[in-house]
């Protein structure tokens, strides 16, 4: 039996990241992995069972880390503005350095491999973010919402800036690059929003 090896994983890890990214689901291939990484496609059968497992655990890896670097230096039990600037800063840092991730994690959001990984990272997820909202509800600092408006009003305007500042432009073609005083002044228009 062969021994894996922890270099080769890694890159095949990233290699394969970055194919499904470009390729998308159906364009993926094991061979064209194994290519890409420049291995056996046995080798790649040492590390994932098929391109379905490669792909779960590739979910499950990335919505991990995603999930470790949104709750950094992030408490449920913080005031509601403090901890929603936290996640703020948080998530901006985590897709702006990880573009290649965070857009897999953007595939994996309308496949029918979501399920499978949000089995294993939404509990965690939701435990600590109930908490919050709840916390925010319960203190007068938020306005009791359906989650699907609340998520639409303290997230997509961050979301929407990071698309700009990806994509060097806003409307219009104009030039734009996200700043902290940009991502501020819009934090405090949702804060505002979001505040009984």
């Amino acid at each position: 039996m062969r021994v894996r090896d922890e270099n080769k994983e890694a890159l095949v890890k990233e290699q394969a990241l970055a194919l499904l990214v470009e390729l998308g689901f159906t364009g993926f291939s094991m061979h064209k992995l194994a290519k890409a990484a420049q291995v056996s496609p046995a080798t790649l059968y040492i590390y994932y069972k098929d391109k379905d497992d490669l792909i779960i655990q590739l979910g499950i890896e990335a919505g991990k880390k995603m999930t470790e670097a949104t709750f950094e230096n992030f408490s449920p039990d913080m005031p509601f503005e403090e901890g929603l600037w936290v996640q703020w800063k948080n998530r901006s840092k985590y897709w702006l350095e990880n573009p290649i991730a965070t857009a897999f994690h953007e595939q994996l959001k309308h496949s029918p491999f979501r399920p499978r990984i949000q089995e294993t990272i939404a509990p965690n997820f939701k435990n600590i973010m109930g908490q919050f909202i709840k916390n925010a509800i319960d203190n007068r600092e938020l306005l009791p919402l359906p989650l699907e408006v609340f998520w639409t009003v303290a997230y997509a305007p961050l979301f929407q800036l990071i698309k700009f500042h990806q994509e060097g432009q806003s409307i219009g073609e104009r030039a734009f690059s996200l700043s902290e005083p940009i991502m501020r002044q819009t934090f405090e228009l949702v804060i505002k929003a979001l505040k009984p």
